[in-house]
C-alpha cells in the first residue's frame, strides 16, 4: 500500500487506517483530514520537515497548532530552524507534500513528537499519500520512528 502502513504491519504495530478523497483545491491536508474523517483537530498531527543548520529533520505537531521554531531549535541544538524546500522534503522522505508520513521516510531523519501526543490515547498521522491516514498510539509511532517527545508548540 505504502511504506508506512507496509512497515506497520511488518512490525506488527497496531494501526487503524482511513480513506478520504482528497480535495486537490484544499488549501491545508491536516484540515482536510480533520473535516473529511470528522476528527478532533488536537489528535490529528501533521508531519513538517524543517532545515536545522542546513539538516533535515521532522517535528511532527497537532493540526491545531503551530511549530514554535525556537523551541525546535533548542531541541535539536540548531541556531537556524526553517521550512524545509518543498523539493529537498520529497526527495529526502520520498513522499509528496500533503502525504509526507513520518513513518518509513527514504532518508531517517532525527525526529521529535510534540509532547502533546503523550497526553492522547490514540493519533492520527499521514499513512503516505493525501487522502490517507493511520491512527496509533503516540508510544507506538516514537517506536517506529525512533522519536523523541519534546514541546514543540
Amino acid at each position: 500500500m505504502t511504506p508506512c502502513i507496509d512497515t506497520l504491519k511488518k512490525r506488527n504495530i497496531s494501526h487503524t487506517i482511513y480513506k478520504y478523497k482528497h480535495d486537490p483545491k484544499s488549501k491545508s491536508y491536516g484540515i482536510e483530514a480533520v473535516e473529511m474523517l470528522g476528527l478532533d483537530e488536537n489528535r490529528v498531527f501533521k508531519t513538517l520537515v524543517i532545515s536545522a543548520d542546513e539538516q533535515l529533520a521532522v517535528a511532527i505537531v497537532p493540526v491545531s497548532s503551530k511549530l514554535n521554531f525556537k523551541l525546535f531549535a533548542k531541541a535539536i541544538g540548531a541556531k537556524k530552524v526553517e521550512m524545509a524546500e518543498v523539493s529537498k522534503v520529497e526527495n529526502s522522505t520520498g513522499y509528496i507534500l500533503g502525504g509526507v508520513s513520518p513513518i518509513r521516510q527514504k532518508n531517517k531523519l532525527k525526529t521529535f513528537i510534540d509532547s502533546s501526543a503523550k497526553m492522547l490515547d490514540t493519533i492520527f498521522v499521514s499513512a503516505g499519500r493525501r487522502g490517507l491516514e493511520v491512527e496509533l498510539k503516540p508510544d507506538d509511532l516514537a517506536e517506529a520512528v525512533d522519536g523523541i517527545f519534546v514541546e514543540l508548540c
